[in-house]
């Protein structure tokens, strides 16, 4: 049985994202725009210097809707704070599980310290988490292992020993380089076949996850 386990935070544990789509939402409200909701599929995985670009071009320049997109930030994190997001199919079960059996849990995440400490509190699951590696702690992003082998560091497990939870194909990316297991639970994209090769292995949620833990394949 694996001695750790490191969990992504966001699509992995919390379903943020319909709390970023109306974050959207509500930035192009303010600038007296709609939001345009099919221009969402670009937004995955792009940087906010491309998402603006994209938008620049959907909305012909109007210097409304790049201050729309300037403030979305702002505006989700102000809104996690205030409400959280669902916790994802499975998350509780898991980490009782892992509890109960001594397996130490860590967050790692590109997100700010504060941000993860609100979806913590908010879901009251703070109390099963060891360690916390964030956003604002400055390490390199993934899919550098650097965020994963902090939080492996923090635990006191080896990375071999440990499984890395993950929606994104840069997270596993990330735990296939430092030496971890990596498990990708997919939020909104499906997994490459390149990814699958990374991953040892895919689960629909994290009911599975903890079903590979009872049949004693982790």
């Amino acid at each position: 049985m694996v001695q750790g386990i490191i969990f992504d935070l966001d699509g992995l544990m919390f379903d943020t994202e319909p709390v970023w789509i109306a974050a959207w939402d509500v930035a192009f409200s303010e600038q007296g725009l709609s939001f345009r909701h099919d221009l969402l599929p670009q937004f995955f995985g792009a940087s906010h210097e491309a998402i603006g670009k994209i938008v620049d071009v959907a909305y012909a320049g109007d210097v409304r809707a790049l201050a729309a997109v300037k403030e979305h930030a702002r505006i989700g994190r102000e809104m996690m704070l205030e409400q959280g997001a669902a916790k994802k199919p499975g998350l509780d079960g898991l980490l009782s599980y892992a509890a109960e059996h001594g397996i130490k849990c860590a967050v790692a995440s590109a997100s700010p310290k504060e941000l993860i400490h609100a979806h913590l509190e908010h879901g009251n699951i703070e109390g099963f988490f060891s360690a916390i590696v964030a956003g604002d702690d400055g390490l390199p992003s993934k899919p550098a292992p650097d965020v994963f082998l902090e939080a492996a560091r923090r635990l006191g497990v080896a990375p071999a020993s440990a499984a890395v939870l993950e929606d994104s194909a840069l997270g596993i990316q990330a735990a296939h380089a430092g030496g971890f297991i990596p498990i990708m639970v997919p939020d909104m994209v499906e997994p490459t076949e390149e990814t699958r090769k990374l991953a040892r292995f895919v689960c629909r949620d994290l009911h599975e996850v903890r079903n590979l833990l009872e049949e004693g394949r982790l």
